[in-house]
């Protein structure tokens, strides 16, 4: 398919926009110009331009450059129209090829992290599970990631709960006391995803990853499960790796700067 043809100066401009969106605070000329990768004297014809469209402004006495209000305006009108279960779904069918197994999205509902989504693979495993289904907080990958990144406030009551029909049950591959399962939360933190083995279906293994709006809010999970004979289980492995990644780039397009 032949390229379509645009405005190349407008391709080159934006350059400087995207390095000062990256940056971690107003830069100097020379240290745009350098970093955007053109000469000093044509970034800042590029600035002039954008300082009159109020895309950029400068600090008159440190001379240094930065994000203006119209880039704001933009910034915000597209986190405003952003739909983070929209993005997701259309990314899952990608990630499911590469990992070779089923994905489903969750969010946060009002009984807590619902499925919302599901993507099977062509060698999928029977699940008893269903969109609109509530998953528990301690013995799913799912309930796990979004108790990690939810308030205390939010989490502890329905912890509770759990935690006493862990003890009626006498489970053990649950914790059973706060204590284990804020440290069990910890290593959620720590690791940056969710991980059950075995645990809330038998002979199946799942993975949750977080996906962080532009506040910092946990906005959805992205779960890959499958049958343990089949499905890496280990960090940093064939499924948790590649999941975790496309959680991170999804939550930067949501605006979380990570």
């Amino acid at each position: 398919m032949k390229e379509r043809a645009g405005i190349q100066s407008v391709e080159v401009g934006f350059g400087l926009l995207d390095v000062l969106s990256k940056s971690a605070g107003p830069l100097m000329l020379r240290d745009l110009a350098g970093a955007a990768g053109m000469s000093a004297a044509k970034a800042h014809r590029y600035l002039v331009s954008f300082q009159r469209l109020q895309l950029v402004v400068q600090d008159i006495p440190s001379t240094r450059y930065d994000l203006g209000p119209a880039s704001l305006k933009l910034g915000l009108a597209c986190l405003s129209r952003m739909d983070a279960v929209k993005l997701a779904r259309e990314r899952v069918l990608a990630l499911g090829e590469e990992i070779g197994h089923t994905l489903a999205l969750a969010v946060w509902g009002n009984r807590g992290p619902t499925i919302v989504h599901w993507e099977e693979s062509p060698q999928a495993v029977t699940v008893n599970l269903r969109l609109g289904d509530v998953m528990p907080l301690l013995s799913s990958a799912t309930g796990r990631c979004f108790a990690a990144y939810l308030s205390k406030e939010a989490i502890t009551p329905l912890l509770k709960e759990e935690i006493a029909r862990a003890h009626r049950q006498k489970r053990g591959d649950v914790p059973v006391t706060l204590t284990q399962a804020r440290e069990m939360l910890d290593e959620v933190r720590q690791r940056g995803a969710a991980r059950v083995v075995d645990t809330l279906l038998p002979g199946i293994v799942a993975f949750c990853a977080p996906v962080f709006d532009s506040d910092g809010h946990i906005e959805l999970g992205i779960v890959a499960l499958g049958p343990a004979g089949t499905f890496d289980p280990h960090w940093g492995g064939a499924v948790d790796r590649p999941l975790r990644a496309a959680a991170r780039r999804l939550s930067a397009d949501l605006g979380h700067l990570g």
